[in-house]
């Protein structure tokens, strides 16, 4: 029994991932606008969310549709701890609240694995496929926008238990395509899919007023030292 779950999730999921990539936060990152405080805060909210979907996943690892997409090689708690550590320090943990946006799409996951296991399969799809598809470009775009060197406030990127991410992500479809579920479950999976992209897109919009006032601010001190230094040439040309 095969469900084409992967399949149906692609096409079914195509117009929220296109709308999640035009959220403002997402469009001025991949243009290469990152403002350390606004990523930082996205760094926190993700850890708590991953922290919650992994707590579940491995609860419920027995689970025979759980079971299928569970891969611990994918987890990435411990990759956030260590970006937390970077951009906030050793004393992080102290530091570091999930926002509410984050708490909503906390308390979805798990409510779905208390009430609905099969659905974690649209959460697991929906962060870590994309993780994996344009980690390494997200990566470097982090790097150059917020001038870091390598290894520093990347982990999250990086999934060193993978060393092949093409055939992984086909293995972790094939498992999707294989879970035994009817049309009606797959079709639920999608719905939920659906949600978290745009729980995804919450916690975005939550980091534009961040980011506006950032950039805002970046321009405030350029327009202010070109002043300056014209004021200063000027000054020396009398």
């Amino acid at each position: 029994m095969t469900s084409n779950l992967a399949i149906k999730l692609r096409e079914g999921t195509k117009k929220a991932h296109s709308m999640a990539e035009n959220v403002g936060f997402v469009k001025c990152f991949l243009k290469g606008v990152v403002e350390k405080n606004s990523y930082r805060k996205l760094v926190s909210n993700l850890y708590f969310v991953y922290s919650a979907m992994e707590e579940e996943m491995e609860k419920l690892h027995s689970h025979p549709l759980v079971s299928k997409i569970y891969f611990p090689e994918l987890n990435r708690k411990a990759s956030l701890e260590q970006d937390l550590q970077y951009y906030y320090g050793n004393n992080w943990r102290e530091q570091v609240a999930p926002s509410e946006a984050a708490k909503a799409y906390i308390a979805r996951i798990h409510e779905v694995a208390a009430t609905q296991p099969e659905l974690l399969a649209a959460h697991s799809y929906t962060r870590y496929l994309g993780d994996l598809s344009g980690g390494q470009i997200l990566k470097g775009i982090a790097q150059r926008g917020m001038n870091l060197s390598e290894g520093e406030g990347t982990a999250f990127y990086e999934f060193k238990e993978i060393p092949d991410e093409k055939a992984f992500k086909a293995a972790y479809r094939q498992s999707l395509n294989e879970m035994p579920i009817d049309d009606v479950t797959a079709d639920r999976i999608v719905d939920e899919a659906n949600a978290a992209f745009g729980m995804n897109m919450k916690l975005f919009n939550e980091l534009e007023g961040n980011l506006v006032k950032a950039i805002g601010q970046m321009l405030f001190n350029t327009l202010t030292r070109r002043r300056t230094r014209g004021s200063t040439e000027l000054a020396t040309a009398e």
